[in-house]
């Protein structure tokens, strides 16, 4: 395996995949601990672990997304728990990568959305979309077409 794929991000408690992999996951999500980090965590440009201002989960640094990856032996970490305007977005030296598949979320943030392939050679493509418009409102472009550039 060379991505991790979740919803949040990393936990304090969580070095390894095998650590994930014995998570009992049939049960309503708590307020504390792995499965709450692991769904609402985030990535941010800090050192180490903080607690993350959401009131759930931690903001974890770029030293920790390293080293996460390196002991696991993973090319990047793929989450989605955070709007991107242009529907995905890299940080922490490529390590990580939010890729957000919900366009126009919750009808007010006019944001892209996007899927990421991996090919056999472990190489990613995205794909983007924009949001399609809502039945009975005008259709108004927030975007100049390529044929006005």
């Amino acid at each position: 395996m060379k991505f991790f794929c979740l919803h949040g991000g990393l936990s304090p408690e969580v070095e390894s995949l095998d650590h994930v992999r014995m998570i009992d996951r049939l049960h309503e999500i708590p307020q504390k601990g792995i499965m709450c980090d692991l769904l609402w965590s985030d990535p941010e440009e800090i050192e180490g672990f903080s607690p993350s201002q959401r009131g759930a989960g931690y903001v974890f640094g770029k030293d920790i997304s390293k080293e996460f990856c390196h002991l696991n032996g993973l090319k990047m970490i793929a989450r989605a728990h955070q709007c991107i305007n242009t529907g995905y977005q890299f940080c922490h030296n490529d390590k990580v990568c939010t890729i957000f598949s919900a366009p126009n979320y919750c009808y007010r943030c006019s944001n892209d959305a996007a899927i990421m392939e991996i090919d056999e050679n472990l190489k990613t493509s995205f794909y983007t979309f924009d949001p399609a418009p809502r039945r009975g409102q005008k259709q108004i472009m927030n975007r100049i077409p390529d044929y006005f550039l």
